[in-house]
């Protein structure tokens, strides 16, 4: 789903009930799990949490340094969770969560599709989120970009 909105609550406004019921219950679990330090803000057409450019602004794109995002999509959501992306440590915690609560996982590289919150196992997506502080993304973020100036 495009929107034209530019902020948060124009963004959720901007859905259908039944759409906006969804993404808030899941904007509440990351807004009480998301370390201090993640600002919220509209980013790439999505609920964002990163860090904003006043506090690091060494980015490969000149954007936030985005941590997690949250999406409605034509015909399903999604919560993007970077700290997963490229990280085995937790692509295991996420994949045995998911098995343990007996639902199946629906990924790309960083992002969960799901059609209702019944889909997401809502304490390991809690705890991924909670996982990680600024300072510390900062630092992994660096020494991955180190790694890639390495390669070329």
């Amino acid at each position: 789903m495009k929107s034209s909105a530019t902020t948060v609550d124009q963004y959720l406004r901007s859905l259908p009930d039944d759409r906006r019921a969804v993404l808030s219950k899941l904007r509440a679990l990351i807004k009480r799990r998301i370390p201090k330090g993640y600002e919220e803000s509209l980013l790439w057409g999505a609920i964002a949490y990163s860090i904003p450019l006043e506090r690091f602004s060494d980015t490969y794109n000149g954007q936030p340094l985005g941590y997690v995002a949250l999406a409605a999509r034509k015909n399903y959501f999604t919560p993007h969770l970077m700290s997963v992306y490229m990280n085995p440590e937790s692509q295991k915690a996420l994949a045995e969560g998911f098995r343990k609560a007996g639902k199946k996982l629906d990924m790309g590289k960083a992002c969960i599709r799901f059609k209702s919150l019944d889909d997401l196992p809502l304490d390991v997506i809690g705890d991924l989120v909670a996982k990680i502080a600024p300072e510390a993304w900062i630092a992994i973020y660096q020494k991955s970009r180190a790694g890639s100036a390495k390669k070329r």
